[in-house]
């Protein structure tokens, strides 16, 4: 990671740079959005947004990258309501962001180095209190919940609603901006201003548009792919979860793990791990989306598996493939086992 460290410096300056080059250092600018004079923040931000979406997407369809490893926020549902509501009051009394009080005071500004001190002491006072409020600040835990979860449509098709989303806030705002900012007559014209405008939403929708009809890889495209590289490690047991691996797993608050145990229900009623779930196997593949990518990772491990039984995922689970846990030697030794 040290290697990496001058990359994400000037990332971060490309990043500070660019904020200030859009103005967001001026905290009338900033504020201006609220009062619908110059929504500027919101055309640069969503901007970036559609862009980074799209193009996350558009390499997902093409394999080439894998999304479910990408780092996603968990949901905390209130709390980040209660965090947002305070951070939006804040943004408006201020006319600062964290982000852009740091392009302020960069570039000395009075108002933004005073926003930065008071983010700072608030910073400290919440990390000093924080523990009075651990149960709600914990609370309405969802793990990791997308829009594709939450609306229960493909990935394709809500990433061209949230692009739709934003080029209709665009116009919106602009028609706004226009009136409470120039003083003109309400009135539009369905052309922007600019046929770069024009021209750059078009390319966009169209790059969506493509990402909604390929959609994304399934499970089995997926293990297709990487199934000769995999399946050597499989059989040489290269990528088996240790014992310690699994335990720091289990106690990693940062992830939601399922452990499936598929042993015989006498041993597992003689040792199990904490919170392990006894399935069979004929039973696991009615939990899945596609049960013959499992049937095939499971005889690429040796153990038995069954022929697949058609069955619907569970709601709010579709593409997630619970990993079987199986041990290699008795429950008495289980501490030098390797654990798949």
């Amino acid at each position: 990671m040290r290697g990496l460290r001058p990359i994400f410096l000037l990332i971060g300056a490309a990043f500070g740079a660019a904020l200030e080059m859009s103005g967001f250092g001026d905290s009338r600018k900033l504020s201006a959005q609220f009062y619908l004079r110059d929504v500027t923040v919101l055309k640069v931000m969503f901007t970036a947004i559609i862009v980074a979406e799209v193009l996350i997407f558009f390499a997902t369809s093409l394999g080439a990258l894998d999304f479910d490893r990408m780092w996603v926020n968990p949901t905390y549902l209130w709390p980040g309501i209660v965090g947002g509501l305070i951070m939006g009051v804040g943004f408006i009394l201020g006319g600062f962001c964290p982000g852009t009080s740091l392009v302020a005071a960069s570039t000395l500004k009075v108002d933004g180095i005073v926003f930065l001190a008071g983010v700072t002491s608030g910073v400290w006072v919440f990390g000093e209190t924080v523990s009075s409020f651990n149960d709600f600040f914990n609370s309405s835990y969802m793990g990791r919940f997308t829009l594709p979860e939450w609306l229960g449509l493909p990935t394709g098709i809500v990433v061209l609603l949230v692009v739709l989303m934003a080029l209709a806030m665009f116009f919106a705002g602009e028609l706004a901006e226009r009136v409470f900012g120039k003083g003109e007559k309400w009135g539009f014209s369905l052309m922007p201003s600019s046929r770069w405008k024009v021209g750059g939403a078009a390319a966009l929708v169209a790059l969506t548009a493509v990402v909604a009809v390929k959609g994304q890889p399934t499970i089995s495209q997926r293990w297709a792919r990487m199934s000769a590289q995999e399946d050597a490690k499989l059989a040489s047991r290269d990528i088996y979860v240790q014992p310690a691996e699994l335990a720091d797993l289990m106690n990693n608050a940062g992830m939601t793990i399922s452990i499936l145990d598929v042993r015989s229900e006498k041993d597992f009623n003689l040792f199990h791990l904490a919170n392990a779930q006894r399935v069979d196997l004929g039973k696991l593949f009615s939990m899945i989306t596609e049960p013959e990518t499992i049937r095939a990772i499971l005889e690429s491990m040796g153990l038995p598996s069954t022929p697949p039984v058609p069955a619907r995922a569970k709601q709010g689970h579709a593409g997630r493939v619970p990993l079987p846990i199986a041990t290699q030697c008795p429950a008495s030794q289980l501490a030098g086992c390797d654990v798949a």
